[in-house]
């Protein structure tokens, strides 16, 4: 049975942090010939075209009131603050960290899951330019630097 994949998706999302993985799980589900595993979706506040950054426009395949029971939780990055005060969005992260069996996030999502409490007291990184932001925001973090990710 195919892992299910959601793609959390908001305004000024940063284009390449969703869409990269989304085409890395459903290419790995292409070429496997007797079996897919992964059933992607973007996943996003409200049924509403989603304005990314640059303009880019998306619509998401569900919402976080009427998504697929998730395996996998990914929380892009782009500008986030925003989201970060929607108590809807932070409350559904936090809820979804303690279902899924891997929660992941790309660039500055890292705010995100930081502001659901679910990387209290873990190793961390972000983007270069975010990090001073992300120490002053979150201090019970421990934050690296100069490291593409951390797992």
């Amino acid at each position: 049975m195919a892992k299910q994949v959601g793609i959390y998706i908001y305004p000024l999302a940063e284009v390449l942090d969703f869409s990269g993985p989304f085409e890395v799980f459903t290419t790995a589900s292409r070429i496997c010939p007797d079996s897919e595993p992964f059933a992607v979706s973007l996943i996003s506040e409200s049924d509403e075209v989603v304005a990314a950054r640059s303009g880019y426009r998306v619509l998401s395949d569900c919402t976080i009131s009427d998504h697929p029971e998730l395996d996998v939780l990914l929380v892009v990055g782009g500008v986030q603050s925003a989201e970060m005060d929607k108590p809807s969005v932070i409350n559904w992260i936090a809820a979804q960290a303690q279902r899924v069996s891997l929660v992941a996030s790309v660039c500055t999502g890292v705010f995100l899951l930081a502001q659901a409490g679910v990387c209290q007291g873990k190793r961390v990184t972000t983007h270069w330019e975010d990090i001073p932001d992300l120490r002053r925001l979150f201090p019970g973090l421990e934050v690296v630097e100069d490291c593409r990710w951390v797992d």
